[in-house]
């Protein structure tokens, strides 16, 4: 009995005991984990979870490298741009505006009856008269420089017997060159074709020619073949000519004879023509073939090669023989090397389209017509070549 009574003494001391230890947060947490570890010990355990690791990127494979760019520092603002102090321009630093003054050049031959030239005139020689007005030039030019020249040569089957004479004559041209001038060679029938762009080899042009074998049409577009020259030319400084070889027959030209004239009239490079006409017409006569209205197609085809020539200041020759060349080729290249080059400044600066007719004189120091004497006293009788105007500029629309 007595042990009962202390065994049951003692359990309620001990549950006492607890009730009070229970009341605390550190008892809670103490009967807390052991409720657990006894609740685990009936249930099986599982696999911890690893923690969560906070992601700054999309996700990647396995070994592949992530770079994350670093945050660029913030600019500070900029201050706000101080108004700039006035500057005072100096009048004699103030820009300077010109203008062009508009100039007109004109290449003039002299020559005596007998073909000679008047290599040692002076500026104060001439006088340039425009609408009959004097002009003031302003430079005089005479040198033995290069010079440049476009062979025009007739390509077509319409005389093609006489296909040797015109290539004999192309060739002892080329030949009597200088080394130091430009030579083109270009060849026409219905249309133009640059066989040669402008060189100085000889070789080169001799290779133009030679690829002139067989004749494939028989039209012959000159005014063509003359109006894409004369554009060509129309910027190229210095001495420079066109040298056609041709019958002066025009088959097939979208170019009018009379906007040709026009654009002979207003370019300052003179047309040197040599025509064929003579010996085809001779050739023809001489078998019975020439009738009256072929002998007036040849006569108006000698007339424009003149009308090319002596508007743009230079010469038209009409060989009959092949042993003529050789002179022709001598004159041409000697009147381009003693040739004036002068410049003046027109009066008329009014752009109204129109012609400006063109006269040079030569005069002595009292304004009157200049006499020259040869050694023995006698009057010496001169021809003065120039291009007789030009067309003035059209307004600006």
């Amino acid at each position: 009995m007595r042990r009962r009574s202390a065994a049951w003494l003692q359990a309620l001391l001990f549950g006492g005991l607890a009730l009070l230890l229970a009341g605390t947060p550190e008892a809670a947490a103490q009967y807390a984990e052991g409720s657990q570890q006894s609740q685990s010990s009936s249930k099986p355990a599982e696999e911890p979870k690893p923690a969560a690791v906070p992601q700054t990127g999309p996700s990647r494979g396995v070994g592949e490298t992530v770079v994350v760019p670093r945050q660029r520092p913030t600019r500070p603002p900029e201050p706000p741009p101080q108004p700039k102090k006035e500057e005072k321009i100096n009048a004699d630093q103030a820009p300077l505006f010109r203008t062009e003054v508009e100039l007109v050049t004109i290449s003039v031959v002299v020559q005596d009856k007998n073909g000679n030239f008047l290599p040692d005139l002076k500026q104060e020689h001439f006088r340039i008269l425009e609408d009959g007005v004097p002009q003031k030039i302003q430079r005089m030019e005479t040198s033995e420089a290069a010079m440049t020249v476009a062979l025009v040569i007739e390509f077509s089957n319409l005389f093609w017997q006489f296909l040797y004479q015109t290539m004999e004559a192309s060739y002892l041209f080329v030949q009597s060159l200088r080394p130091e001038d430009w030579v083109a060679v270009i060849a026409y029938d219905m249309r133009t074709e640059i066989l040669q762009d402008f060189t100085r080899n000889k070789a080169a042009a001799f290779d133009a020619l030679n690829i002139m074998r067989v004749p494939a049409f028989s039209e012959t577009n000159l005014f063509d073949a003359l109006s894409d020259t004369l554009s060509r030319m129309q910027d190229i400084d210095g001495k420079k000519a066109i040298v056609v070889i041709s019958s002066g027959m025009d088959t097939f030209s979208k170019t009018r004879y009379d906007h040709l004239l026009k654009q002979v009239q207003s370019s300052d490079t003179p047309i040197y023509a040599i025509g064929t006409g003579q010996a085809v017409r001779e050739y023809y006569d001489a078998r019975g073939a020439m009738g009256g209205a072929s002998q007036i197609g040849f006569l108006q085809a000698d007339n424009q090669l003149r009308s090319f020539a002596r508007l743009s200041g230079g010469r038209a020759y009409f060989p009959r023989f092949e042993g003529q060349f050789r002179e022709i080729y001598s004159d041409i290249s000697a009147a381009l090397r003693n040739e004036y080059s002068i410049s003046y400044s027109p009066a008329n600066l009014t752009k109204d389209g129109k012609f400006r007719k063109i006269k040079v004189e030569i005069v002595g120091p009292d304004g009157k017509p200049l006499k020259i004497v040869d050694q023995k006293g006698k009057e010496i009788k001169y021809e003065i070549r120039a291009r007789e105007g030009y067309t003035a500029a059209r307004p600006v629309e």
